[in-house]
């Protein structure tokens, strides 16, 4: 085991005798001022200002910077928080081949995700405007994996620069280590199927791989690179640049893999839990709530399929078709949420409205999803398996039902999988195809099938690791501990 693992671990049980008041007493008078910056996505964005909430909570001061539209889609600051957090706008860089009023990977295709990146990559110079202008001065960047170039940027103005990594450490390792930085002139993967293989510095039996289908579909948008960095390249850079990386994830979850992390790093590498959502704040209020509220109501406890593939999700016609009659022919009760976008380049099947009335509801646009997945009807959860939803569904029991659509998602089902959390639906591994049948069918395996209450039961069993608050709160404080050890002096 790395040393900086092991620091961890005794970082981590040594608090466990201690209480978050008297962690509060022993550390420096002075709160951190911190600035958080997420990658243009909904997806990191929440999370983001989720752990921002917390950090202030505690008592630092966070400056949670972003573009416009962004800050304007996160949730509302509690009142009683909105001392310690202040929301910074920066102007967002005009790409020509961006949509108008296009800033995050929500309002784009796939295919222009590189045309985002280099509008992100043009914020740095206001970045850099801003932490020379700030008062008080910055202790630490907390930043994402798209801004590689934060920790040179930080490193001038004596600033600290922590990874805030939103993927597992098993998608991480699966990267592989930044001295790769090093071989660049040497291709490592040069074929889709280099992907479909377990690393070479993955020492121990794994199957968390790629399957082809989801290889060709990630390299599909990256082809042009037209950013002029990879995203391989922007991982490892961040990860090679920066003093610590925080990991949304648990040492229990996924220890081996934890573990290999810290090895191929080589630097403070620091779980912060998996932030579970919490229904104490208003973050998840919708006007939509009654009907969807009462029409779970009417349904049996645990019998409901949620279904929700993202904000980012793009499925062809057949896809959309295939899926819609899969949950039709399941003869389940189901809630199926669709972005507004989608529907505009595909659609339902004829009669399938009227059909599914009395089975199921479909709705466009966004719902409060941890409501929902919160609530006693619901029994599974049809995901595309980004972290995000993946610790919504766990947090509340939910045995999964794996779709994996783009980016590290396939390694995610490989994952969780692997634990018996839920069921993939069976794809062609070269194209990706799938059928209505093998929709139907592995909805019943994993809600109501004899052989699927094993999985059920252990996904009951993940809110001990999910949903444990105190456990949660342990992780958060020892992570604290040690962004105050770390914070760089002052230099006058």
């Amino acid at each position: 085991m790395a040393p900086v693992c092991l620091l961890f671990k005794l970082i981590f049980h040594g608090m466990g005798q201690t209480s978050a008041s008297s962690m509060e007493q022993t550390r420096d008078e002075k709160g951190l001022h911190i600035v958080m910056f997420p990658w243009l996505a909904m997806g990191h964005l929440i999370p983001f200002f989720h752990f921002s909430k917390i950090l202030a909570q505690k008592g630092h001061q966070i400056s949670f910077i972003s573009t416009p539209r962004n800050l304007e889609r996160i949730p509302k600051i509690p009142p009683k928080l909105s001392h310690n957090i202040k929301l910074v706008s920066l102007p967002f860089p005009k790409v020509e081949s961006l949509p108008e009023h296009a800033e995050s990977s929500m309002d784009i295709p796939y295919q222009k995700a590189q045309f985002l990146k280099i509008a992100f990559d043009l914020l740095e110079p206001l970045l850099l405007t801003f932490l020379q202008t700030s008062t008080p001065r910055v202790d630490w960047i907390i930043f994402d994996y798209a801004s590689h170039w934060i920790p040179s940027l930080a490193s001038r103005l004596g600033v600290s620069t922590a990874y805030f990594s939103l993927f597992t450490a098993a998608t991480q390792a699966f990267l592989g280590p930044p001295s790769l930085l090093l071989n660049a002139g040497q291709v490592t993967r040069s074929a889709a199927e280099d992907y479909c293989r377990v690393p070479e510095w993955v020492p121990f039996k794994s199957d968390i791989v790629y399957r082809l289908h989801e290889v060709t579909k990630y390299t599909e948008g990256a082809a042009g690179n037209e950013s002029g960095t990879s995203d391989t390249i922007r991982f490892l850079a961040s990860i090679d640049g920066c003093d610590l990386v925080l990991f949304r994830t648990s040492y229990e979850f996924e220890p081996e893999w934890f573990d290999l992390v810290c090895e191929l790093y080589q630097k403070p590498v620091i779980p912060i839990g998996v932030l579970p959502p919490s229904l104490k704040n208003d973050d998840e209020f919708d006007e939509n709530w009654d009907f969807i509220k009462k029409w779970l109501d009417e349904q049996q406890a645990n019998s409901v399929v949620y279904v929700a593939l993202g904000s980012e999700a793009v499925l062809s016609q057949i896809e959309l078709s295939e899926l819609a009659l899969g949950l039709e022919r399941s003869g389940l009760p189901f809630f199926w949420v669709i972005r507004k976008s989608i529907t505009e380049s595909a659609q339902l099947p004829n009669g399938f409205l009227e059909r599914i009335k009395g089975q199921g509801v479909v709705n466009i646009g966004w719902v409060p999803q941890v409501r929902i997945l919160s609530h006693s009807s619901i029994g599974g959860f049809l995901t595309h398996c980004g972290w995000n939803s993946a610790i919504e569904g766990l947090t509340f029991g939910r045995v999964l039902i794996f779709f994996p659509v783009m980016n590290d998602q396939g390694l995610n089902v490989r994952l969780l999988s692997g634990k018996k959390l839920g069921v993939e639906i069976p794809r062609n591994v070269k194209d990706g195809s799938f059928t209505s049948d093998s929709v139907a069918e592995s909805l019943k395996l994993a809600m109501v099938s004899e052989e699927g209450e094993a999985l059920r039961e252990n996904a009951r069993e993940m809110k001990v690791v999910f949903g444990n608050k105190s456990k949660n709160d342990h992780y958060i404080d020892a992570s604290i501990n040690h962004l105050v050890k770390m914070r760089k002096p002052y230099v006058i």
